[in-house]
């Protein structure tokens, strides 16, 4: 199986299945000397972690992550980081009744058609669950553009058609954590977590948006043509599971508006003390790329993601052999995707700025 690796200098390569013994994976590039912070690690793979909440699979896992190489006293030797991740609850009689049946909107079907066989139980490769990988590769990219005073902030802006409509310049993101829902507006929070315990009750599923605003860019991260920063956010973003739509800057709404309202008109800011005077733009419909290239203003974008497909409904479907056949959800599943795909989506950002950091140290020699 082909396409398991990410990145072209930092890069992560995962392994393992839904219902397997473990999955993992080998961070390589990562420069030497890095204090890798565990309890930090942790924490990131916490917030993705199956059982957190009332709206969220009930699933339990610890999510520990054990590191298997590539660290010493603390510190990264500049050598491959290899990581488990051990399955501590499985059920996989939970899938016994769709072994020869496809699931209505899963890779079922597809993993059957390319190669001949699939791993029914909770999708294996296929399963959501394999993002715990990137989670724990994403905390440690972020430990490297910790140094940098790059800072990553997703957070949930829509839940079906209750949409967070205040910028994320008039939030505060210190609050994404404050409730289930991971939505920084409290008051709007509610009202979603409300909407997701209706379709949970309902045997129903619902989806929506999950913002990120990417914080303390330097400019001149991307390369030209076919690795613009933006293009490798947006394939970072719609490899996630249920990912259905990216977009960045003004994104879609930019096609109401003229070239003279959506350029944005470059200024000179004025530094203070000892520090150079810097290039600014007085808008940001760019989305702090130009080019491909970051030009120092924040990067923002938004990841849609549809309905989990997976419900506690009857649904028509056909079996292995062509037949029809019927279908019922059983199981732990998330009514709604969104509050344990924050982390996911800031540590797949994490990784694509890693790995446009690290190789922007060798454009050039000063």
């Amino acid at each position: 199986m082909a396409g398991n690796t990410f990145g072209k200098l930092f890069t992560l390569t995962t392994f393992g299945e839904s219902h397997g013994e473990a999955l993992g994976g080998i961070i390589d590039g990562c420069p030497a000397g890095l204090q890798i912070d565990l309890d930090f690690i942790q924490s990131e793979l916490e917030r993705r972690r199956p059982g957190q909440s009332r709206i969220v699979t009930q699933r339990k896992e610890n999510d520990a992550v054990e590191f298997l190489s590539g660290i010493f006293e603390g510190k990264t030797t500049g050598t491959p980081i290899g990581f488990i991740i051990r399955n501590e609850n499985q059920k996989s009689k939970d899938y016994e009744h769709n072994k020869d049946v496809y699931r209505p909107s899963h890779a079922d079907y597809t993993y059957d058609a390319k190669y001949g066989m699939r791993d029914y139980r909770g999708g294996g490769r296929s399963s959501a669950r394999e993002t715990v990988c990137r989670v724990a590769a994403g905390a440690i990219a972020k430990l490297i553009l910790k140094h940098s005073g790059i800072t990553i902030s997703a957070y949930t802006s829509q839940v079906g058609d209750i949409k967070l409509l205040k910028s994320y310049h008039d939030l505060d993101l210190t609050k994404i954590d404050s409730n289930i829902v991971r939505c920084p507006d409290a008051l709007l929070a509610d009202t979603m977590i409300q909407r997701i315990e209706q379709v949970r009750k309902a045997g129903d599923t619902i989806g929506g948006v999950v913002s990120c605003v990417i914080q303390g860019m330097p400019a001149g991260l991307g390369e030209p043509v076919f690795d613009k920063l933006h293009a490798d956010l947006g394939k970072a973003m719609l490899s996630i599971n249920a990912v259905k739509g990216f977009e960045y800057g003004s994104g879609f709404d930019g096609i109401k508006m003229n070239g003279s309202a959506h350029n944005d008109l470059f200024e000179v800011q004025m530094a203070k003390g000892h520090e150079r005077n810097s290039i600014r733009t007085k808008t940001n419909n760019s989305g702090g790329i130009q080019g491909g290239i970051s030009n120092g203003e924040d990067i923002y974008f938004r990841a849609a993601f549809k309905p989990v497909a997976t419900i506690m409904q009857k649904q028509n479907t056909v079996n292995s052999k062509g037949e029809a056949a019927e279908i019922t959800g059983k199981g732990r599943h998330d009514p709604c995707v969104l509050p344990r795909a924050v982390p996911v989506v800031e540590a797949m950002a994490a990784l694509v700025l890693a790995d446009h950091l690290l190789r922007a140290k060798s454009n050039r020699l000063t």
